[in-house]
């Protein structure tokens, strides 16, 4: 990474103060949590871990340090991340539109199991976002001895005081995009990977290091630069639910085509290595072709976790008719998934759903300007 040292808040914030409620300084950040629940808020009241813990009890746990921070908190769910739906998005989102003009950044506390998708989801909601959405949580609780969760929000803070545009997921010192990140494991410190794309930045020791041809891409604009009314999409009031992700599989029947057609309004297809599906015995390419002639969106993703689909490489993959189906090229499942949602609710055709999803929103996918060489 080329790497230079923007921001610097305190030597040791464990034995720094800050007084949340204190009146503002003009140099002071004014900060907005938004608590959703997850691990981070979690006790074990012999029944396992659910959330318990309220956004007063964060403030508690960060009254400690000093981020140079202006910081307001409000809970908006407090739910096990499993149980987070689109409809929840919509209520995250709306809460920030609705708060915009009176906070310099948003940090979104959430569960990790979904946070990818959430984060995702937000960056196609709020499309001309000028200020940092920065989710992050847990994988321990905040009450646990050997607790992530302290350090997660105390280094969301600093990022969302910077003079950055876009959604972020900060979690174990790393800086991801929000279209871009994976939860790869299920305990360690370390949950998430990004995928396809270099980290935005690293935090350690209180300071933040970017790459800093990513971060160009994340600049802030100057208020001054902006057209009248910000930059801010007007929100969509619901997002199409009726999708559904089919990992394919050798045995994989394709009667299952049958029931998708008159079920769903479109399927996210995870395919083999760069798009191949079966096209012998269990003839799977003709299905989804027929599939596809009969009005359902079919988006055709790869099951590997990098470099993305590329179905004119191999025959099984050109067996599917270009023009009608949308290929993911190196999105990631999560954000396809929110991107396909917030297409289909954009528009009834299918040449506009195809466009909305294979142009680029916050680097969520390779610039189809650009080709991937193959060796």
């Amino acid at each position: 990474m080329n790497r230079s040292i923007v921001f610097v808040s305190s030597p040791s914030w464990r034995h720094m103060h800050i007084h949340l409620h204190t009146p503002r300084n003009e140099a002071m950040k004014r900060i907005l949590i938004l608590a959703t629940g997850g691990t981070i808020v979690c006790s074990d009241d012999g029944q396992g871990l659910r959330p318990h813990y309220t956004v007063d009890d964060l403030l508690g746990h960060i009254s400690h340090f000093m981020v140079d921070r202006d910081i307001t908190g409000k809970t908006l769910m407090n739910i096990d991340s499993s149980n987070m739906t689109p409809s929840r998005w919509l209520v995250i989102a709306q809460a920030i539109a609705a708060e915009y003009d009176r906070f310099d950044g948003f940090v979104i506390t959430h569960g990790t199991d979904t946070m990818a998708y959430s984060a995702a989801a937000l960056a196609y909601l709020l499309v001309g976002l000028n200020k940092p959405v920065v989710l992050t949580g847990a994988q321990y609780s905040l009450i646990d001895r050997k607790t992530d969760a302290v350090q997660n929000l105390h280094d969301a803070l600093l990022l969302a005081g910077e003079e950055l545009a876009g959604v972020f997921i900060v979690f174990d010192g790393k800086v991801i995009n929000g279209t871009r990140a994976m939860k790869t494991k299920t305990q360690s410190y370390d949950a998430f990977e990004s995928v396809n794309y270099p980290l935005v930045a690293e935090i350690k020791h209180n300071r933040i290091s970017y790459d800093l041809t990513i971060a160009r891409t994340f600049k802030r604009f100057p208020e001054n630069m902006l057209p009248e009314g910000g930059t801010l999409s007007p929100l969509i009031t619901a997002l199409e639910e009726r999708i559904l992700v089919l990992k394919v599989f050798p045995g994989l029947h394709p009667e299952i085509f049958d029931y998708i057609k008159d079920n769903f309004r479109a399927v996210i297809i995870e395919s083999y290595g760069t798009g191949g599906i079966a096209t012998e015995t269990l003839d799977l390419a003709s299905k989804v072709s027929s599939l596809a002639d009969s009005g359902v969106v079919v988006v055709v993703t790869t099951q590997c976790m990098k470099e993305g689909v590329h179905p004119q490489i191999y025959e099984v993959g050109r067996k599917l008719p270009l023009d009608k189906i949308v290929y993911a090229r190196d999105m990631n499942t999560e954000a396809i998934v929110p991107k396909l949602m917030w297409a289909l609710a954009a528009s009834d055709e299918f040449g506009e759903i195809k466009r909305l999803i294979e142009s680029p929103i916050q680097s969520d996918l390779l610039d189809p300007a650009i080709e991937v060489e193959h060796l």
